[in-house]
């Protein structure tokens, strides 16, 4: 004959179970307040907001080398991208390991960016509000054409 096994409580579960239960009512609370104060939108290009944001991965049958040497926004040299403007991202490329991208209407911002695989990514402002992003393989100062993401704040 099989034995039931009775479920019982220890005083010490019952404690922690009770203490889970307020400190997740007491930050759902918490963010709750926060969601319904006036400071939950945040105006879009706002000081300290992304501004935009933008990952580039040249045609995907052609690689990023082969992206024009003019400014453009074709939406498949991007895997994806923001501007806070809501006008175009664009992107050229200068030289090899070398290009350049302008979020359309935004001014005076910061970027910093991020290259694929074993590289970095190097961005400073440009000409004309535009950012240049170099990128290298780690340890070498030679530059190469890789996919990178750039974020504008």
């Amino acid at each position: 004959m099989k034995s039931v096994r009775r479920l019982t409580i220890t005083p010490g579960t019952a404690l922690g179970l009770i203490a889970l239960f307020f400190a997740l009512g007491g930050s759902a609370f918490a963010v709750g307040e926060r969601m319904q104060g006036p400071s939950v939108a945040q105006k879009r290009c706002a000081n300290g907001a992304v501004r935009g944001t933008a990952t580039v991965t040249g045609v995907a049958s052609q690689g990023i080398a082969n992206l024009p040497d003019r400014f453009t926004s074709a939406g498949n040299l991007f895997s994806r991208k923001f501007n806070c403007t809501g006008k175009a991202v664009q992107v050229r490329r200068v030289e090899t390991g070398v290009f350049e991208i302008r979020f359309v209407g935004v001014s005076g911002a910061s970027g910093v960016g991020s290259a694929t695989g074993d590289a970095y990514a190097t961005v400073e402002p440009a000409a004309g509000g535009a950012f240049k992003v170099t990128m290298h393989p780690a340890g070498r100062d030679d530059r190469v054409d890789l996919p990178f993401t750039i974020v504008v704040v």
